[in-house]
């Protein structure tokens, strides 16, 4: 699975406005949610499930990078959205640092396509150069160009 197949075209936010963690993850879903990708009327249950998911265990794993993500009923297809903070947010990271790029994962219940999507996700994000370019992306056309040049060349 390649991170462009994942990433949902319409749901970057290359300048997030939200500075709380919650407020973050509401963006994202709302995005996401006015790209057709939650159904009808699912924008806050999911919302809701991802904040109780980042409760339990932060996914805030450090160098700036949170991966908020959740399953559930309402998505058919595994579906992410990227957003950048250019002020950072505390998403209580493993590295106690603030994060600056969260990338927003929702995944049907059934099937492998969650592990698969986090398994494309997270091959990229341990590259430095990767996190540095997707942090710096000023536009959405930047963050497309990266997706696709990161899945062409996974090793740059």
């Amino acid at each position: 699975m390649k991170i462009a197949d994942v990433i949902c075209a319409k749901a970057i936010i290359p300048r997030l406005e939200a500075v709380k963690r919650d407020e973050a993850i509401r963006e994202l879903i709302s995005i996401l949610d006015k790209a057709g990708k939650l159904g009808k009327d699912n924008a806050a249950d999911i919302a809701k499930a991802v904040i109780k998911r980042e409760n339990e265990a932060s996914t805030g794993i450090g160098k700036g990078v949170a991966v908020p993500h959740t399953k559930h009923k309402a998505v058919k297809k595994v579906v992410a959205a990227i957003g950048i903070s250019a002020t950072g947010i505390d998403f209580s990271a493993l590295d106690k640092q603030p994060v600056y790029t969260i990338i927003m994962l929702i995944s049907p219940v059934d099937g492998d396509q969650h592990l698969q999507a986090m398994e494309a996700i997270f091959e990229h994000l341990q590259n430095d150069n990767f996190r540095k370019f997707l942090k710096q992306s000023e536009t959405v056309e930047q963050i497309k160009e990266l997706l696709v040049e990161a899945d062409q060349n996974p090793s740059w």
